[in-house]
């Protein structure tokens, strides 16, 4: 859900990331990045992937940023989540784009990783906050 206290406004253009703004400004997130994301800089421009099958493309979108010369972070998730048991023994830090929105989103509003980790990441990628955990 997104608060109503905030208002979005979305351009689209034809143009590059690359072209719209300094490269030192563009944070590329990937679960593949060795940098976490510790807090969101107003002064950054934050890149949400969009691929769907993660299992063929693995760090597509690190090495596409490498390639770029792009500042890299990912989400959190093991810094305040625990891998849960699952009978499909399935764990996975990749979310897709609404699932990032939501967590960069509710984050920016808490500046609360726990509550914006809450809010993104369903318990179907195997990861739940620790104080959720049946014993």
């Amino acid at each position: 859900l997104l608060s109503m206290s905030c208002v979005f406004q979305m351009d689209t253009t034809q143009e590059s990331y690359l072209d719209l703004f300094p490269l030192d400004a563009i944070v590329y997130l990937t679960p593949d990045s060795e940098n976490v994301l510790e807090d969101i800089d107003p002064n950054k421009v934050y890149v949400l992937g969009g691929l769907v099958d993660e299992s063929i493309h693995k760090k597509l979108t690190l090495r596409r940023a490498e390639e770029q010369s792009l500042q890299t972070a990912r989400l959190p998730i093991r810094e305040y989540m625990v891998k849960t048991a699952n009978n499909r023994n399935y764990h996975s830090e990749t979310l897709a784009i609404n699932q990032v929105f939501d967590v960069l989103l509710t984050y920016y509003e808490t500046r609360s990783w726990p509550a914006a980790l809450r809010a993104g990441v369903s318990s179907g990628k195997g990861y739940v906050l620790p104080d959720t955990v049946e014993e």
